[in-house]
């Protein structure tokens, strides 16, 4: 009933080799016994100001010092900041702001951006994702986290930053982080280099019922989540330790400029009172959109409808509550580098035989379908997927990351359209 991600005994397909051990960075930080505990903050990009609210564990206050000037906090109670002729945060200029605090004999220095997330009407009245108060396509590729020789551990810190770089030659703006949560260096580097993230929830609960999380997909299909044993969400226990790890993982996140969505379910796994969970999500951060139920099983909540077509041409179609519509997974193109290729039984949802013919098809996907949509009203496109992973040959890289199997100028001149 615990959260698992893709992780399985009996790995294939779209599930891979399950982790084992400590497999994030580990620390020890000597602190005084008097100390600062945490720091949220927010944004005000409307007010040209920025929200600190500082906790100690012992009450008292301290300072903050941002732009040469130092003001007095007191624990617990928010304190409002002019940032008065600021430089905007976006994927092409990814401003961020540095500052201090000093409780005592602690001190923390991090660093913020001003930024807005939106769903707003465009000029022709069509809901669309907004930054910083203009439309704003989102442009992604989803992004799972799997290496070949440490699965969910990536081999160096330089190798976090290749993939993010990657995606940003190619023209891409954002990663959806699919059923994982990354190490903070990661979505440090996406806050520095400017990629916005996309962030799922790890799935969990019983064995998954073929019916509720695939079909779907080619039928259709929105069943109510609080049919517990439907989405094999039987068991109490693994329902409130979601609950305790969705709270944690947006409180962990919460600070990150890069982070533009919180996605708490996925394709109906391990799905369970979505409409709950995303009124829990919002009490938690009003400041961004959430895409509740990607994909399908969807419960007429959140910002966003969100919908995943892999074997049928995509057609927008406006959502009748009013939503911005994102197309939160397609594609899926295959083709197999044998030399760069795991072994066993290989799967994509559309198989290539060259690298000519993987650029055609992909150039022809967008053409055809993706760029009439984003005209029409589509906010978001995530492609599927920034690499292969094990049995998946449908990666724009390589698993190893050494091959690109698009041409990198001709594809970022097109994504630059």
């Amino acid at each position: 009933c615990w959260s698992r991600g893709k992780q399985s005994s009996k790995p294939g397909g779209i599930w891979y080799t399950p982790q084992s051990g400590i497999w994030q960075t580990v620390w020890l930080e000597r602190a005084p016994k008097r100390r600062i505990e945490t720091v949220l903050i927010k944004p005000l990009y409307d007010q040209s100001a920025v929200q600190f609210t500082v906790w100690t564990n012992c009450g008292g206050g301290g300072v903050v010092q941002l732009l040469d000037s130092e003001t007095v906090f007191i624990s617990g109670t928010p304190l409002v900041l002019p940032m008065e002729g600021f430089t905007p945060w976006s994927p092409e200029e990814p401003k961020l702001y540095d500052f201090s605090m000093t409780f005592e004999r602690d001190h923390v220095e991090s660093y913020f951006a001003m930024r807005k997330f939106s769903i707003e009407q465009d000029e022709a009245g069509m809901p669309r994702l907004f930054l910083n108060n203009a439309p704003y396509f989102h442009n992604g590729v989803l992004d799972q986290g799997y290496w070949p020789d440490g699965l969910y551990t990536a081999p160096s810190d330089e190798a976090m930053v290749y993939d993010i770089t990657l995606m940003k030659s190619l023209g891409f703006n954002t990663l959806r982080k699919h059923i994982k949560i990354e190490p903070l260096r990661w979505y440090y580097h996406c806050d520095r280099l400017g990629m916005l993230v996309w962030q799922d929830m790890v799935n969990g609960g019983g064995l998954y019922d073929k019916g509720a999380i695939s079909l779907p997909l080619v039928f259709g299909n929105a069943h109510r989540d609080n049919d517990y044993a439907y989405f094999a969400r039987e068991e109490v226990r693994g329902r409130e330790a979601y609950a305790r790890e969705l709270s944690e993982t947006v409180m962990l996140l919460y600070n990150c400029p890069s982070v533009a969505m919180w996605v708490p379910f996925n394709e109906g796994w391990g799905q369970f009172d979505a409409l709950k969970a995303c009124d829990f999500v919002r009490g938690l951060d009003a400041t961004r959109p959430i895409d509740h139920a990607s994909g399908w099983h969807d419960q007429g909540a959140g910002d966003v409808k969100s919908v995943h077509v892999y074997f049928r041409p995509y057609r927008f179609r406006p959502d009748r509550l009013g939503r911005a519509v994102v197309l939160s997974e397609f594609g899926g193109y295959g083709l197999m580098i044998e030399e760069h290729a795991m072994g066993g039984r290989r799967f994509c949802y559309k198989s290539c035989k060259t690298r000519e013919a993987f650029w055609n098809a992909w150039r022809k996907l967008y053409e055809r379908h993706i760029l009439p949509a984003m005209e029409k009203g589509l906010s978001a496109a995530v492609y599927t997927q920034l690499s292969d992973v094990e049995p998946e040959t449908n990666g724009l890289f390589t698993y190893d990351r050494a091959l690109c199997k698009l041409p990198q100028q001709e594809t970022k001149a097109f994504n630059d359209k």
